[in-house]
């Protein structure tokens, strides 16, 4: 329990930096951008009311978003660039962040306690199975690739 705890912990303060930092960056980003040749696009009443929604709902948003994959950065990022009050985005942000920092401490160390015993008990199944998921890692890769090329040509050919 000790082990789950300093991990959960550790997670929690790099989590808390992360996203604090990428809030941060937003913030500095949509400053920026009030200040650049796209304030008039962003002073339009639509932009207005959606960055009033994301000010005033953003925060639970937030706070789920870092149950995803991928999604928690954009999120962050988001709030920030859209002037979410402080008040509202820290609970979200530390809230959030402690699921986060609980679900991959005991999943992570779990699944890292899983391959440790199956490697010290049976080193060939240990490969086989860390071999079959490069495999299928790289596979998804590739395979987006492809489309994401194909896509590209089939725009390519609707433009000519």
């Amino acid at each position: 329990m000790d082990k789950i705890a300093l991990t959960a912990g550790a997670l929690y303060v790099i989590v808390l930096l992360r996203a604090g930092g990428t809030f941060a960056v937003g913030w500095l980003a949509g400053a920026g951008a009030r200040r650049s040749r796209f304030a008039g696009r962003i002073s339009s009443a639509k932009f207005g009311r959606a960055e009033r929604a994301i000010q005033r709902w953003g925060a639970p948003v937030v706070a789920v978003s870092f149950l995803t994959v991928g999604f928690q950065t954009a999120a962050n990022f988001l709030a920030g660039s859209m002037r979410m009050p402080l008040p509202r985005y820290l609970p979200a942000l530390f809230v959030g962040g402690a699921a986060w920092a609980l679900v991959y401490a005991t999943a992570g160390l779990g699944v890292l306690e899983v391959l440790g015993r199956l490697f010290a008990e049976r080193t060939a199944l240990g490969v086989s199975a860390v071999a079959v998921l490069l495999l299928a890692v790289c596979g998804v890769v590739v395979y987006r690739r492809k489309r994401a090329v194909a896509s590209s040509a089939d725009t390519v050919a609707d433009e000519s």
